[in-house]
């Protein structure tokens, strides 16, 4: 028997002419969390909803749980929960009765639903608003009520949707507790989501872009890929007093500097490994009219996917302009 909680082998998936997949392939062992990430109309919900057994593939294989995605689709179904980014439970309910109702969806009853539904609020924290209606709560509470209702049936793989979309960073470091707790469980977690913090906790990461598996891999692996700092060029921090965005121009504009990003008060510059850390910093307080201070650092996650959705769309422009 498998180790892999999903495995995904070339699928595509076209909607007539449109390829919204094209050949993915991954595979996410039982208890990893693997983000997916990707710009919108990359393909991430099309993956999703063939993962969940409500779309099947073009072409290619996919099992869930060891289930087939093709054949299997409404079993695969009763074993997975999901949570989607917007909240989709009855406003006009309250928590306890939100969860009653989806434990009969789940066909739960008596003493079982009531054990798993202690055990949902339990895990989530829920029991000081159990009795409130869900209009009434707060974007964190409503996720967290989201995921209790998509464990109640003790599902062994789980999607979650942009889960930390529009709350607070409190309330988004307590999730992710929780789905680290679920992961020790050995619950298989796929998340999607738009923030690089996020996406360095997960086991794996996945890009896709213009319905291909551009890169996927440990988040420590990816941002050391020769593509994403190329031979000959390095990365450095140039922490600038005042006036950092008046020295980004004046960066992009430098012989030797490759790319320039804004983080807070520094710039992040990709730049010729010849050029010294003294040189750039002189030629950057010209500029700054202040001190500069500069610094070597490696990769983010960010810069890899930067980098890489760059270079993929040079190529493509390479190729239309040599059709």
């Amino acid at each position: 028997m498998s180790d892999n909680g999903i495995e995904v082998r070339q699928v595509s998936r076209d909607f007539g002419k449109v390829r919204a997949l094209d050949k993915v392939s991954l595979a996410v062992p039982k208890g990893e969390i693997y983000g997916l990430l990707g710009p919108n109309g990359s393909g991430k919900s099309t993956l999703i909803r063939i993962l969940c057994g409500l779309l099947a593939p073009t072409e290619g294989e996919a099992t869930v749980d060891g289930l087939d995605v093709r054949r299997q689709g409404e079993e695969i179904r009763r074993r997975i929960g999901y949570v989607p980014q917007k909240f989709s439970l009855y406003e006009d309910l309250t928590a306890l009765e939100n969860l009653d109702f989806f434990a009969s969806v789940y066909g739960l009853q008596g003493g079982h639903r009531d054990e798993r539904r202690e055990w949902a609020i339990g895990l989530t924290g829920l029991d000081p608003y159990r009795d409130r209606l869900a209009a009434h709560l707060s974007g964190g509470w409503k996720q967290r009520l989201a995921l209790a209702a998509a464990l109640m049936h003790q599902p062994r793989v789980l999607f979650l949707d942009e889960p930390t979309a529009g709350i607070d960073p409190v309330a988004r470091r307590e999730l992710w507790n929780l789905l680290f707790q679920l992961a020790a469980e050995d619950v298989t977690l796929v998340v999607t989501t738009h923030y690089m913090d996020e996406a360095e906790r997960c086991g794996t990461v996945g890009y896709l872009y213009m319905s291909k598996m551009l890169v996927q891999g440990k988040p420590g692996e990816l941002t050391r890929r020769p593509e994403v700092t190329p031979t000959g060029m390095r990365r450095v921090e140039a922490d600038c007093d005042q006036g950092v965005a008046a020295v980004m121009g004046f960066a992009r504009s430098l012989p030797y500097v490759d790319d320039v990003t804004i983080f807070g008060n520094s710039l992040h510059l990709l730049v010729h490994a010849a050029v010294g850390d003294e040189q750039i910093a002189r030629d950057l307080e010209s500029a700054a009219g202040a001190a500069v201070r500069v610094r070597p650092i490696d990769a983010s996650l960010e810069d890899v996917f930067v980098r890489l959705t760059r270079l993929q769309a040079a190529a493509r422009n390479g190729q239309a302009r040599a059709s």
